[in-house]
């Protein structure tokens, strides 16, 4: 899993900072989470190709996350775009989105699924062979999500120096590589244990935007290989945290240390503060491995 950060700060857009969006290249995808103002300049300076992006995930309808889905959307069509498109979010979003399409005479020529959502329990709302995506239900001033990303596990290594060993011919590779039993070149049923290793854990990556604390989360969290979660604010405003359903850095670090994840990552930093290294000052007080996120980073796990 490659994660980049387009944009993790908080509400209004600067000269050298920008809202929420990020996107996670994982088993052939490149989801895009979130959509804040400036994304697509970000795509363009981080050079992630547009037309990779085949599934956008909203976490709620706050301006900040997904003012930039309409333009990025619009964006696609002048590209020529073919390949269908699918956003998931918030109830309402297809009705923000298809409103400024259809004022602007602007409708797609590509196929464009809205999977809205609504559901205040965990809900699986992506799936194929490799990987899943299930909403991780959030508590901030209206409907929203985060999401869980989560690799399955993959197919048994072979163990060449053993299949060699025991004469198990090409044609039951696969067969092995599937946890199956196979016969050697006497006929004899050689164990899948003696031919083949575990296949590399699945990794799993959590995002949690807006939110107060909310402990909630934890147990869906759990042993997530990494955890991006909001810091809007340090303890001196835990007030206003509070009052805005935000989080505190101290508080996303009591999350991540009670799920036990790899390591956690900050975010939708307030821009009343003038150095974000004071936000893991505080979390790494309560979870060492924190790391700050920031415009341009791409961390990799």
């Amino acid at each position: 899993m490659k994660l980049s950060i387009l944009g993790c700060y908080a509400a209004t857009p600067r000269t050298l900072t920008n809202p929420t969006a990020q996107v996670l290249e994982v088993k052939n995808h490149l989801f895009l989470l979130d959509c804040g103002e400036g994304t697509q300049v970000q795509l363009r300076k981080l050079k992630i190709r547009f037309s990779k992006i085949n599934h956008i995930f909203i976490s709620h309808l706050h301006g900040d996350h997904f003012f930039g889905l309409p333009g990025l959307v619009a964006t696609f069509r002048l590209l020529g775009r073919v390949n269908p498109l699918h956003i998931y979010g918030p109830k309402g979003i297809k009705e923000a989105v298809t409103l400024l399409l259809k004022l602007g005479d602007s409708w797609t020529q590509y196929p464009l699924h809205f999977h809205e959502l609504t559901s205040p329990s965990p809900e699986l709302i992506f799936e194929d062979e490799k990987l899943s995506v299930t909403t991780i239900p959030l508590d901030h001033r209206i409907y929203t999500n985060g999401f869980l990303i989560a690799e399955k596990e993959g197919p048994r290594k072979l163990d060449v120096r053993a299949v060699s060993h025991h004469g198990v011919d090409r044609c039951y590779f696969q067969n092995i590589k599937d946890g199956k039993d196979v016969p050697n070149a006497l006929g004899n049923l050689v164990p899948n244990r003696e031919l083949s290793m575990d296949p590399p854990a699945p990794k799993r990556y959590a995002y949690c935007s807006d939110t107060a604390y909310f402990p909630e989360i934890v147990p869906q969290i759990k042993g997530v290989d990494a955890l991006y979660h909001e810091s809007t604010f340090l303890e001196s405003e835990l007030a206003l945290a509070t009052k805005t359903k935000h989080a505190t850095a101290k508080q996303a670090a009591h999350i991540a240390a009670a799920a036990g994840v790899g390591q956690l990552i900050l975010g939708h930093y307030s821009t009343r503060y003038e150095k974000i290294a004071l936000f893991k000052e505080e979390a790494s007080e309560v979870f060492p491995k924190t790391y700050l996120g920031d415009d341009g980073l791409s961390f990799e796990f």
